[in-house]
């Protein structure tokens, strides 16, 4: 467990970072040639990568603020407009623009493909296994890759849910997932984000969830929502027992 004094004054000093502009974006295709559009917040190139994936309505603009405090922990950011979502943070979802364009089907589980082609991009730039966080419908979607993929190393899953009808089963996926795990959501999402991941082997798994409040997807790590500092501690907690455990 780390020092609670040390994880009180880098949550502080991740906290106080001022948002920053993404230093680059970048194309590549997916699964299908569609292009999808990344937002990428670099820091050191021998540093791991982790990849960010936003939840329904939004766009890789949900990291906007995110981002350079997960930079400030030693990790180098690919923040991923997946084709299912709008806008967020003042950033349209230009793979979604482009989806919609060509008349492809832009369904939750249509996005998996653009994940596994952002999880790939990530890993050859690395050249080591990355870091999955995903958001929502995306949180679910990084716990399956994060099973069936060897690039992903670990996942970080805010509010996932049982969002995809009869196309499959998140519980189901997730059950017997042995690589480390942390999952987080709102007070309110308790009892069914708990049943959701309850396949997944404790010793793997961190659940952190606050006595009230919080927010539904990764909003939980902004400044105007309840317990955030909180949310913060425990994140931090599990990426350096990643960077540990190396």
């Amino acid at each position: 467990m780390m020092n609670i004094r040390f994880l009180l004054v880098t949550s502080l000093a991740i906290l106080t970072t001022l948002p920053a502009i993404a230093q680059r974006k970048v194309m590549f295709p997916s699964k299908d040639g569609l292009t999808i559009t990344a937002d990428m917040y670099e820091t050191e190139p021998e540093h791991p990568w982790v990849v960010l994936f936003h939840q329904a309505n939004s766009s890789r603009g949900e990291y906007r603020d995110i981002a350079p405090r997960l930079n400030k922990l030693g990790l180098n950011c690919m923040a991923v407009d997946l084709r299912s979502g709008k806008e967020m943070n003042f950033r349209v979802n230009e793979t979604a623009g482009l989806a919609k364009d060509a008349h492809l089907p832009t369904d939750y589980i249509d996005s998996e493909k653009d994940m596994r082609a952002a999880i790939e991009r990530a890993y050859g730039i690395g050249k080591r296994p990355v870091i999955v966080l995903g958001s929502s419908y995306s949180a679910s979607l990084a716990l399956k890759l994060a099973k069936e993929m060897s690039e992903v190393r670990a996942v970080i899953a805010f509010s996932p849910g049982e969002f995809f009808e009869n196309k499959f089963n998140v519980h189901q996926t997730a059950t017997g997932l042995t690589k480390p795990t942390f999952v987080t959501c709102a007070a309110s999402e308790k009892k069914w984000v708990a049943d959701l991941i309850s396949g997944i082997p404790k010793d793997r798994l961190i659940f952190y969830v606050p006595g009230k409040g919080g927010a539904h997807g990764s909003s939980s790590l902004l400044r105007d929502t309840d317990g955030q500092t909180e949310c913060w501690i425990q994140l931090i907690n599990f990426i350096q027992t990643l960077k540990k455990d190396k």
